[in-house]
């Protein structure tokens, strides 16, 4: 019970981070944080659409498909080409993605290059068949909160080969060499600057999924293999 406690308490802060990051943008603080298990959520409002980043930089770029990235849920989110450039699309476009694009293919994306240089895909074109992914609107899901409850305790280390960052360019983790994706919040992330690097080994451990395309977790401790700084207050006894 305490695993699935805590798995559900990091996707409430992998929702947090995403909301914190929204109201960044309109220059308003973000909501209070949400209840905790097993308390009854309250009605809120949807929030306020998100402001366009004045440091984009909107393009075409073309590249080969080296792997596919999943985050925490196990949700394709994302794609690594062979040139080490980072491009992220909403988890709700994964199945569609990896139908039309396998690792191999050379595809053009079309979207938005954010500050720290992941490129936030609009659309994903197959080269070869003219197949095109576009972003919509995604169907409804289950909330994160019971959606949670799959997660499963994961450690890792390895080699960092690029640092992953938020939408406003704020680093929010890091991509390992071998295709591992290690989730931080942003307040967390700068707490490591002196690690978040290409080329630093790491480890971490949390909450996450490992599935044919990769493996990926939320981190509850990071640091250096053998010396953790636990990132959460453990659960009172």
């Amino acid at each position: 019970m305490k695993a699935i406690h805590l798995a559900t308490t990091i996707c409430a802060a992998l929702t947090l981070t995403a909301a914190s990051a929204a109201y960044a943008q309109i220059g308003q603080p973000p909501p209070p944080p949400g209840p905790q298990a097993g308390m009854t959520p309250p009605l809120v409002s949807p929030p306020p659409p998100l402001v366009a980043n004045p440091n984009s930089m909107q393009g075409n770029i073309a590249g080969v498909v080296k792997r596919y990235l999943i985050n925490p849920e196990g949700d394709v989110d994302g794609m690594l080409l062979t040139d080490k450039t980072l491009v992220m699309f909403p988890p709700h476009l994964g199945t569609q993605v990896t139908a039309a694009v396998a690792p191999g293919a050379r595809v053009r994306i079309v979207g938005d290059t954010m500050p720290g240089g992941t490129v936030r895909a609009q659309q994903i074109i197959n080269d070869k068949t003219g197949q095109t992914i576009a972003d919509q609107p995604p169907p409804l899901r289950l909330p994160r909160d019971l959606r949670g409850t799959g997660l499963v305790k994961l450690e890792v280390s390895g080699s960092i080969l690029r640092v992953t960052t938020a939408p406003l360019g704020e680093p929010d983790g890091v991509l390992l060499a071998d295709g591992t994706v290690v989730k931080l919040t942003p307040p967390v992330a700068s707490q490591f600057s002196s690690l978040l690097r290409p080329g630093t080994v790491i480890a971490a451990q949390g909450y996450g999924t490992r599935n044919r395309y990769g493996e990926s977790l939320q981190a509850t401790a990071f640091g250096t293999p053998g010396n953790l700084t636990p990132l959460y207050n453990p659960q009172p006894q």
